[in-house]
Protein backbone atom coordinates (compact mmCIF):
# COMPACT_ATOMS: atom_id res chain seq x y z
CA UNK A 1 0.00 0.00 0.00
CA UNK A 2 2.78 2.40 0.92
CA UNK A 3 4.60 1.66 -2.34
CA UNK A 4 1.38 2.27 -4.31
CA UNK A 5 0.78 5.57 -2.51
CA UNK A 6 4.35 6.64 -3.25
CA UNK A 7 3.90 5.80 -6.93
CA UNK A 8 0.65 7.77 -6.99
CA UNK A 9 2.31 10.82 -5.46
CA UNK A 10 5.18 10.56 -7.96
CA UNK A 11 2.71 10.36 -10.83
CA UNK A 12 0.87 13.45 -9.58
CA UNK A 13 4.15 15.33 -9.29
CA UNK A 14 5.32 14.32 -12.77
CA UNK A 15 5.51 17.16 -15.25
CA UNK A 16 2.80 17.25 -17.90
CA UNK A 17 5.40 16.42 -20.57
CA UNK A 18 5.27 12.93 -19.10
CA UNK A 19 1.52 12.71 -19.61
CA UNK A 20 0.21 10.77 -22.58
CA UNK A 21 -1.90 13.37 -24.30
CA UNK A 22 -4.06 11.83 -27.01
CA UNK A 23 -3.59 13.10 -30.58
CA UNK A 24 -7.05 14.72 -30.56
CA UNK A 25 -6.26 16.53 -27.29
CA UNK A 26 -2.90 17.65 -28.65
CA UNK A 27 -4.55 18.97 -31.80
CA UNK A 28 -7.26 20.88 -29.95
CA UNK A 29 -4.82 22.35 -27.42
CA UNK A 30 -2.41 23.36 -30.19
CA UNK A 31 -5.25 24.97 -32.16
CA UNK A 32 -6.27 26.85 -29.01
CA UNK A 33 -2.79 28.40 -28.84
CA UNK A 34 -3.07 29.39 -32.51
CA UNK A 35 -6.44 31.08 -32.02
CA UNK A 36 -5.21 33.03 -28.98
CA UNK A 37 -2.27 34.51 -30.89
CA UNK A 38 -3.72 34.69 -34.42
CA UNK A 39 -5.02 38.27 -34.35
CA UNK A 40 -1.74 39.59 -32.97
CA UNK A 41 0.28 37.50 -35.40
CA UNK A 42 -1.38 38.87 -38.54
CA UNK A 43 -1.59 42.46 -37.30
CA UNK A 44 2.02 43.40 -38.12
CA UNK A 45 2.00 42.38 -41.81
CA UNK A 46 -1.31 44.22 -42.21
CA UNK A 47 0.07 47.37 -40.56
CA UNK A 48 3.33 47.36 -42.51
CA UNK A 49 1.77 46.34 -45.83
CA UNK A 50 -0.91 49.02 -45.73
CA UNK A 51 1.48 51.70 -44.45
CA UNK A 52 3.77 50.99 -47.41
CA UNK A 53 0.78 50.97 -49.82
CA UNK A 54 1.40 47.44 -51.06
CA UNK A 55 -1.20 45.77 -53.26
CA UNK A 56 -3.81 43.44 -51.67
CA UNK A 57 -2.00 40.45 -53.21
CA UNK A 58 1.32 41.54 -51.70
CA UNK A 59 -0.24 42.11 -48.28
CA UNK A 60 -1.81 38.65 -48.44
CA UNK A 61 1.63 37.28 -49.25
CA UNK A 62 3.04 39.03 -46.16
CA UNK A 63 0.33 37.36 -44.06
CA UNK A 64 1.10 33.91 -45.51
CA UNK A 65 4.83 34.43 -45.00
CA UNK A 66 4.24 35.57 -41.44
CA UNK A 67 2.16 32.53 -40.52
CA UNK A 68 4.66 30.22 -42.23
CA UNK A 69 7.65 31.74 -40.42
CA UNK A 70 5.68 31.79 -37.14
CA UNK A 71 5.31 28.04 -37.47
CA UNK A 72 8.98 27.44 -38.21
CA UNK A 73 10.15 29.71 -35.38
CA UNK A 74 7.74 28.05 -32.92
CA UNK A 75 8.96 24.56 -33.87
CA UNK A 76 12.58 25.65 -33.47
CA UNK A 77 11.85 27.20 -30.07
CA UNK A 78 9.68 24.37 -28.69
CA UNK A 79 11.25 21.32 -30.32
CA UNK A 80 14.78 22.63 -30.42
CA UNK A 81 17.85 22.25 -32.59
CA UNK A 82 21.40 21.61 -31.37
CA UNK A 83 22.29 24.68 -29.32
CA UNK A 84 19.09 26.51 -30.28
CA UNK A 85 15.62 26.53 -28.68
CA UNK A 86 14.38 26.76 -25.07
CA UNK A 87 12.40 23.48 -25.47
CA UNK A 88 9.44 24.78 -23.51
CA UNK A 89 5.80 25.50 -24.52
CA UNK A 90 6.46 28.74 -26.42
CA UNK A 91 4.58 30.20 -29.41
CA UNK A 92 6.53 32.68 -31.53
CA UNK A 93 5.11 35.70 -33.35
CA UNK A 94 6.15 39.00 -34.93
CA UNK A 95 6.94 41.67 -32.37
CA UNK A 96 5.11 45.00 -32.44
CA UNK A 97 8.36 46.71 -31.38
CA UNK A 98 9.67 46.47 -34.94
CA UNK A 99 6.68 48.09 -36.66
CA UNK A 100 7.52 51.81 -36.69
CA UNK A 101 11.24 51.37 -37.51
CA UNK A 102 10.35 49.10 -40.44
CA UNK A 103 7.73 51.51 -41.75
CA UNK A 104 10.27 54.34 -41.55
CA UNK A 105 12.77 52.24 -43.51
CA UNK A 106 10.25 51.03 -46.09
CA UNK A 107 8.71 54.47 -46.64
CA UNK A 108 12.12 55.94 -47.51
CA UNK A 109 12.31 55.87 -51.34
CA UNK A 110 16.08 55.30 -51.16
CA UNK A 111 15.63 52.18 -49.00
CA UNK A 112 12.31 50.37 -49.47
CA UNK A 113 11.09 46.90 -48.66
CA UNK A 114 14.33 45.18 -49.72
CA UNK A 115 16.23 47.18 -47.09
CA UNK A 116 13.72 46.13 -44.43
CA UNK A 117 14.51 42.49 -45.16
CA UNK A 118 18.24 43.11 -45.29
CA UNK A 119 18.02 44.80 -41.89
CA UNK A 120 15.88 41.97 -40.48
CA UNK A 121 18.47 39.42 -41.64
CA UNK A 122 21.29 41.42 -40.03
CA UNK A 123 19.25 41.69 -36.81
CA UNK A 124 18.72 37.91 -36.84
CA UNK A 125 22.44 37.20 -37.24
CA UNK A 126 23.13 39.79 -34.53
CA UNK A 127 20.66 38.01 -32.23
CA UNK A 128 22.37 34.66 -32.79
CA UNK A 129 25.76 36.17 -31.94
CA UNK A 130 24.81 38.19 -28.85
CA UNK A 131 22.37 35.68 -27.28
CA UNK A 132 24.88 34.52 -24.61
CA UNK A 133 25.55 38.16 -23.66
CA UNK A 134 21.95 39.36 -23.32
CA UNK A 135 21.70 38.21 -19.72
CA UNK A 136 24.51 40.61 -18.88
CA UNK A 137 22.54 43.45 -20.49
CA UNK A 138 19.56 42.99 -18.15
CA UNK A 139 20.82 45.65 -15.68
CA UNK A 140 20.46 48.19 -18.51
CA UNK A 141 16.73 47.43 -18.73
CA UNK A 142 15.08 47.77 -15.30
CA UNK A 143 11.28 48.25 -15.16
CA UNK A 144 11.54 52.05 -15.50
CA UNK A 145 13.22 51.50 -18.90
CA UNK A 146 11.21 48.57 -20.26
CA UNK A 147 7.91 49.99 -19.01
CA UNK A 148 8.63 53.27 -20.80
CA UNK A 149 9.54 51.49 -24.04
CA UNK A 150 6.42 49.31 -24.01
CA UNK A 151 4.24 52.35 -23.24
CA UNK A 152 5.67 54.22 -26.25
CA UNK A 153 5.18 51.13 -28.46
CA UNK A 154 1.50 51.06 -27.49
CA UNK A 155 0.99 54.79 -28.03
CA UNK A 156 2.76 54.69 -31.41
CA UNK A 157 0.61 51.77 -32.58
CA UNK A 158 -2.57 53.43 -31.35
CA UNK A 159 -2.33 55.90 -34.22
CA UNK A 160 -2.68 52.92 -36.58
CA UNK A 161 -5.70 51.57 -34.72
CA UNK A 162 -7.47 54.95 -34.66
CA UNK A 163 -6.95 55.51 -38.40
CA UNK A 164 -8.15 51.99 -39.13
CA UNK A 165 -11.30 52.61 -37.07
CA UNK A 166 -12.09 55.65 -39.25
CA UNK A 167 -11.74 53.57 -42.42
CA UNK A 168 -8.04 53.83 -43.16
CA UNK A 169 -5.92 56.82 -44.19
CA UNK A 170 -6.66 57.88 -47.76
CA UNK A 171 -10.08 56.26 -47.85
CA UNK A 172 -12.84 58.42 -49.39
CA UNK A 173 -15.09 57.20 -46.57
CA UNK A 174 -12.63 58.15 -43.83
CA UNK A 175 -14.60 58.99 -40.68
CA UNK A 176 -17.94 57.84 -42.14
CA UNK A 177 -20.54 56.91 -39.47
CA UNK A 178 -20.71 53.34 -40.81
CA UNK A 179 -16.97 52.86 -40.29
CA UNK A 180 -17.11 54.32 -36.80
CA UNK A 181 -20.17 52.22 -35.97
CA UNK A 182 -18.54 48.96 -37.10
CA UNK A 183 -15.35 49.77 -35.17
CA UNK A 184 -17.46 50.47 -32.08
CA UNK A 185 -19.37 47.20 -32.61
CA UNK A 186 -16.12 45.20 -32.68
CA UNK A 187 -14.81 47.03 -29.63
CA UNK A 188 -18.01 46.41 -27.65
CA UNK A 189 -18.05 42.74 -28.72
CA UNK A 190 -14.48 42.23 -27.49
CA UNK A 191 -15.20 43.96 -24.19
CA UNK A 192 -18.42 41.95 -23.69
CA UNK A 193 -16.62 38.65 -24.37
CA UNK A 194 -13.87 39.64 -21.96
CA UNK A 195 -16.38 40.63 -19.27
CA UNK A 196 -18.92 37.80 -19.53
CA UNK A 197 -16.86 34.79 -20.64
CA UNK A 198 -13.92 32.92 -19.18
CA UNK A 199 -11.15 30.60 -20.27
CA UNK A 200 -10.46 30.13 -23.95
CA UNK A 201 -13.32 32.33 -25.22
CA UNK A 202 -12.08 35.27 -23.16
CA UNK A 203 -8.49 34.63 -24.31
CA UNK A 204 -9.56 34.60 -27.96
CA UNK A 205 -11.97 37.55 -27.60
CA UNK A 206 -10.05 39.76 -30.06
CA UNK A 207 -10.16 37.15 -32.82
CA UNK A 208 -13.84 36.39 -32.15
CA UNK A 209 -14.60 40.12 -32.22
CA UNK A 210 -12.90 40.45 -35.62
CA UNK A 211 -14.94 37.52 -36.99
CA UNK A 212 -18.18 39.09 -35.73
CA UNK A 213 -17.16 42.45 -37.19
CA UNK A 214 -16.32 40.82 -40.51
CA UNK A 215 -19.80 39.28 -40.66
CA UNK A 216 -21.41 42.63 -39.81
CA UNK A 217 -19.30 44.43 -42.43
CA UNK A 218 -20.28 41.80 -45.01
CA UNK A 219 -23.95 42.51 -44.28
CA UNK A 220 -23.30 46.15 -45.25
CA UNK A 221 -21.44 45.17 -48.41
CA UNK A 222 -18.01 46.30 -47.18
CA UNK A 223 -16.23 42.97 -47.68
CA UNK A 224 -14.73 42.32 -51.11
CA UNK A 225 -14.21 38.57 -51.48
CA UNK A 226 -13.14 38.64 -55.13
CA UNK A 227 -9.46 38.36 -54.16
CA UNK A 228 -10.31 35.48 -51.83
CA UNK A 229 -12.09 33.61 -54.62
CA UNK A 230 -9.14 34.17 -56.98
CA UNK A 231 -6.47 33.05 -54.48
CA UNK A 232 -5.29 29.42 -54.72
CA UNK A 233 -5.90 26.92 -51.93
CA UNK A 234 -2.25 25.93 -51.70
CA UNK A 235 1.06 27.58 -52.52
CA UNK A 236 4.55 27.53 -51.07
CA UNK A 237 6.16 30.57 -49.48
CA UNK A 238 9.22 31.42 -51.54
CA UNK A 239 12.25 33.20 -50.10
CA UNK A 240 13.15 36.69 -51.33
CA UNK A 241 9.85 37.17 -53.13
CA UNK A 242 10.38 40.97 -53.14
CA UNK A 243 13.92 40.69 -54.50
CA UNK A 244 17.34 40.29 -52.97
CA UNK A 245 17.80 42.09 -49.64
CA UNK A 246 19.62 45.39 -49.51
CA UNK A 247 21.82 46.38 -46.59
CA UNK A 248 22.04 49.81 -45.02
CA UNK A 249 24.16 50.45 -41.94
CA UNK A 250 21.80 52.80 -40.07
CA UNK A 251 18.72 50.69 -40.87
CA UNK A 252 20.44 47.48 -39.78
CA UNK A 253 21.71 49.12 -36.59
CA UNK A 254 18.18 50.36 -35.86
CA UNK A 255 16.71 46.85 -36.03
CA UNK A 256 19.63 45.44 -34.00
CA UNK A 257 18.64 47.84 -31.20
CA UNK A 258 15.07 46.59 -31.54
CA UNK A 259 16.41 43.04 -31.34
CA UNK A 260 18.07 43.74 -28.00
CA UNK A 261 14.80 45.10 -26.57
CA UNK A 262 12.91 42.07 -27.92
CA UNK A 263 15.41 39.60 -26.46
CA UNK A 264 15.33 41.28 -23.06
CA UNK A 265 11.55 40.86 -23.09
CA UNK A 266 11.88 37.22 -24.20
CA UNK A 267 14.28 36.57 -21.35
CA UNK A 268 11.62 37.66 -18.88
CA UNK A 269 9.04 35.44 -20.63
CA UNK A 270 11.32 32.41 -20.32
CA UNK A 271 11.82 33.05 -16.60
CA UNK A 272 8.06 33.38 -16.09
CA UNK A 273 7.40 30.20 -18.08
CA UNK A 274 10.00 28.38 -16.01
CA UNK A 275 8.11 29.36 -12.85
CA UNK A 276 4.74 28.34 -14.35
CA UNK A 277 5.95 24.94 -15.56
CA UNK A 278 8.28 24.20 -12.61
CA UNK A 279 10.98 23.55 -15.22
CA UNK A 280 14.21 25.29 -14.14
CA UNK A 281 16.31 27.09 -16.73
CA UNK A 282 20.01 27.86 -16.50
CA UNK A 283 22.06 30.43 -18.40
CA UNK A 284 22.90 27.98 -21.19
CA UNK A 285 19.24 27.15 -21.74
CA UNK A 286 18.24 30.81 -21.74
CA UNK A 287 20.90 31.46 -24.36
CA UNK A 288 19.46 28.66 -26.51
CA UNK A 289 16.03 30.31 -26.27
CA UNK A 290 17.41 33.69 -27.27
CA UNK A 291 19.29 32.13 -30.19
CA UNK A 292 15.92 30.83 -31.39
CA UNK A 293 14.70 34.46 -31.41
CA UNK A 294 17.69 35.34 -33.57
CA UNK A 295 17.27 32.37 -35.91
CA UNK A 296 13.52 33.00 -36.19
CA UNK A 297 14.23 36.61 -37.15
CA UNK A 298 16.83 35.51 -39.71
CA UNK A 299 14.30 33.09 -41.22
CA UNK A 300 11.74 35.91 -41.21
CA UNK A 301 14.06 38.11 -43.29
CA UNK A 302 14.60 35.31 -45.80
CA UNK A 303 10.89 34.49 -46.13
CA UNK A 304 9.59 38.06 -46.54
CA UNK A 305 8.54 38.72 -42.95
CA UNK A 306 9.79 40.34 -39.75
CA UNK A 307 11.49 39.91 -36.31
CA UNK A 308 10.10 37.23 -33.98
CA UNK A 309 9.69 36.84 -30.24
CA UNK A 310 7.74 34.69 -27.77
CA UNK A 311 4.09 35.73 -27.43
CA UNK A 312 3.15 36.60 -23.84
CA UNK A 313 -0.54 35.74 -24.24
CA UNK A 314 0.44 32.15 -24.97
CA UNK A 315 2.69 32.05 -21.93
CA UNK A 316 -0.37 33.17 -19.95
CA UNK A 317 -2.46 30.45 -21.60
CA UNK A 318 -0.04 27.81 -20.31
CA UNK A 319 -0.76 29.04 -16.79
CA UNK A 320 -4.52 29.19 -17.39
CA UNK A 321 -4.87 25.69 -18.86
CA UNK A 322 -2.24 24.01 -16.69
CA UNK A 323 -1.04 22.06 -19.75
CA UNK A 324 2.71 22.46 -19.73
CA UNK A 325 3.73 20.05 -22.48
CA UNK A 326 5.88 21.55 -25.23
CA UNK A 327 4.31 19.06 -27.62
CA UNK A 328 1.18 21.25 -27.56
CA UNK A 329 3.02 24.29 -28.92
CA UNK A 330 4.86 22.07 -31.39
CA UNK A 331 1.46 21.09 -32.77
CA UNK A 332 0.48 24.79 -32.71
CA UNK A 333 3.62 25.61 -34.69
CA UNK A 334 2.81 22.92 -37.25
CA UNK A 335 -0.71 24.36 -37.62
CA UNK A 336 0.69 27.88 -38.15
CA UNK A 337 3.11 26.55 -40.75
CA UNK A 338 0.26 24.81 -42.54
CA UNK A 339 -1.92 27.93 -42.47
CA UNK A 340 0.91 29.83 -44.14
CA UNK A 341 0.59 27.52 -47.13
CA UNK A 342 -3.08 28.46 -47.73
CA UNK A 343 -3.13 31.74 -49.73
CA UNK A 344 -6.93 31.81 -49.70
CA UNK A 345 -6.84 32.23 -45.91
CA UNK A 346 -4.30 35.05 -46.17
CA UNK A 347 -6.49 36.76 -48.79
CA UNK A 348 -9.43 36.50 -46.38
CA UNK A 349 -7.38 38.19 -43.65
CA UNK A 350 -6.40 40.97 -46.08
CA UNK A 351 -10.08 41.44 -46.99
CA UNK A 352 -11.04 42.39 -43.42
CA UNK A 353 -12.17 46.05 -43.64
CA UNK A 354 -9.90 48.55 -41.85
CA UNK A 355 -12.77 49.72 -39.61
CA UNK A 356 -13.16 46.17 -38.24
CA UNK A 357 -9.43 45.93 -37.60
CA UNK A 358 -9.60 49.37 -35.99
CA UNK A 359 -12.03 48.21 -33.31
CA UNK A 360 -9.74 45.30 -32.51
CA UNK A 361 -6.63 47.45 -32.83
CA UNK A 362 -7.84 49.83 -30.14
CA UNK A 363 -7.83 46.85 -27.79
CA UNK A 364 -4.65 45.14 -29.00
CA UNK A 365 -2.50 48.24 -29.18
CA UNK A 366 -4.10 49.77 -26.11
CA UNK A 367 -3.20 46.63 -24.16
CA UNK A 368 0.43 47.06 -25.19
CA UNK A 369 0.42 50.58 -23.79
CA UNK A 370 -1.49 49.49 -20.69
CA UNK A 371 1.10 46.79 -20.04
CA UNK A 372 3.77 49.49 -20.07
CA UNK A 373 1.73 51.55 -17.61
CA UNK A 374 1.36 48.54 -15.34
CA UNK A 375 5.10 47.88 -15.36
CA UNK A 376 5.75 51.55 -14.62
CA UNK A 377 3.25 51.32 -11.77
CA UNK A 378 5.70 49.11 -9.88
CA UNK A 379 8.52 51.64 -10.20
CA UNK A 380 9.54 53.53 -7.05
CA UNK A 381 8.86 57.23 -7.60
CA UNK A 382 8.51 58.30 -3.99
CA UNK A 383 11.92 57.05 -2.93
CA UNK A 384 13.62 57.88 -6.21
CA UNK A 385 12.20 61.01 -7.80
CA UNK A 386 14.68 60.73 -10.67
CA UNK A 387 12.56 57.93 -12.15
CA UNK A 388 9.93 60.55 -12.97
CA UNK A 389 12.44 62.43 -15.12
CA UNK A 390 13.45 59.21 -16.92
CA UNK A 391 9.85 58.44 -17.87
CA UNK A 392 8.94 62.05 -18.67
CA UNK A 393 11.86 62.79 -20.99
CA UNK A 394 11.95 59.37 -22.69
CA UNK A 395 8.21 59.44 -23.42
CA UNK A 396 8.48 63.04 -24.64
CA UNK A 397 11.26 62.15 -27.07
CA UNK A 398 9.33 59.07 -28.17
CA UNK A 399 6.36 61.25 -29.09
CA UNK A 400 8.32 63.51 -31.45
CA UNK A 401 7.84 61.42 -34.63
CA UNK A 402 4.19 60.92 -33.71
CA UNK A 403 3.18 64.56 -33.15
CA UNK A 404 5.75 66.34 -35.36
CA UNK A 405 6.73 64.05 -38.28
CA UNK A 406 8.86 66.80 -39.88
CA UNK A 407 10.82 67.51 -36.67
CA UNK A 408 14.02 65.84 -37.96
CA UNK A 409 13.52 66.81 -41.60
CA UNK A 410 16.82 68.74 -41.75
CA UNK A 411 18.87 65.92 -40.22
CA UNK A 412 21.06 63.67 -42.45
CA UNK A 413 18.86 61.46 -44.59
CA UNK A 414 20.67 58.29 -43.51
CA UNK A 415 19.60 58.84 -39.89
CA UNK A 416 15.88 59.02 -40.64
CA UNK A 417 15.11 55.33 -39.93
CA UNK A 418 16.47 55.88 -36.43
CA UNK A 419 15.11 59.36 -35.79
CA UNK A 420 11.65 58.64 -37.18
CA UNK A 421 11.07 55.76 -34.75
CA UNK A 422 9.68 57.03 -31.48
CA UNK A 423 10.24 53.58 -29.98
CA UNK A 424 13.97 53.69 -30.59
CA UNK A 425 14.28 57.30 -29.43
CA UNK A 426 12.47 56.38 -26.22
CA UNK A 427 14.57 53.23 -25.75
CA UNK A 428 17.90 55.01 -26.19
CA UNK A 429 16.82 57.94 -24.00
CA UNK A 430 15.46 55.69 -21.23
CA UNK A 431 18.64 53.57 -21.10
CA UNK A 432 20.97 56.58 -21.03
CA UNK A 433 18.87 58.53 -18.51
CA UNK A 434 18.63 55.52 -16.22
CA UNK A 435 22.41 55.11 -16.31
CA UNK A 436 22.83 58.83 -15.63
CA UNK A 437 20.42 58.96 -12.68
CA UNK A 438 20.49 55.43 -11.24
CA UNK A 439 23.69 53.83 -12.45
CA UNK A 440 23.98 50.13 -13.26
CA UNK A 441 22.07 47.75 -10.99
CA UNK A 442 23.10 44.22 -10.05
CA UNK A 443 22.43 41.20 -12.26
CA UNK A 444 20.36 39.48 -9.55
CA UNK A 445 18.08 42.50 -9.15
CA UNK A 446 17.68 42.75 -12.92
CA UNK A 447 16.74 39.07 -13.20
CA UNK A 448 14.11 39.38 -10.46
CA UNK A 449 12.73 42.53 -12.09
CA UNK A 450 12.53 40.80 -15.49
CA UNK A 451 10.60 37.90 -13.96
CA UNK A 452 8.18 40.25 -12.20
CA UNK A 453 7.74 42.29 -15.38
CA UNK A 454 6.98 39.24 -17.52
CA UNK A 455 4.22 38.20 -15.14
CA UNK A 456 2.48 41.50 -15.78
CA UNK A 457 2.75 41.36 -19.58
CA UNK A 458 -0.46 40.79 -21.54
CA UNK A 459 0.39 41.84 -25.06
CA UNK A 460 3.08 42.26 -27.67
Amino acid sequence: MERRATATRAQEAAPPDAERLRPLSLGLLGFQHVLVMYAGAVAVPLIVGRALKLSPEEIALLVSADLFACGIATLIQSWGLPGIGIRMPVMMGVTFASVTPMIAIGANPDLGLATIYGSVIVAGVFGLLVAPLVGRLLPLFPPVVTGTIILVIGISLMRVGVNWAAGGLGSPAYGAPLNLGLAAFVLVAILALTRFTTGFVASASVLIGIVLGMLAAAAFGLVDVSKVAAAPWFDVVRPFHFGWPRFDLVSATTLCIVMIVVMIESLGMFLALSAITADPVDEARLSRGLRADGLGTLIGGVFNTFPYTSFSQNVGLVGVTGVRSRRVTMVGGAIMLGLGLIPKLAALVEAVPPCVLGGAGLVMFGMVGATGVRILGAVDYAGNRNNLFIVAVAVGLGMIPLVAPAFFKQMPHALHPLLESGILLAAIAAVLLNLFFNGLGSAAQARDAALHQSRTADAH
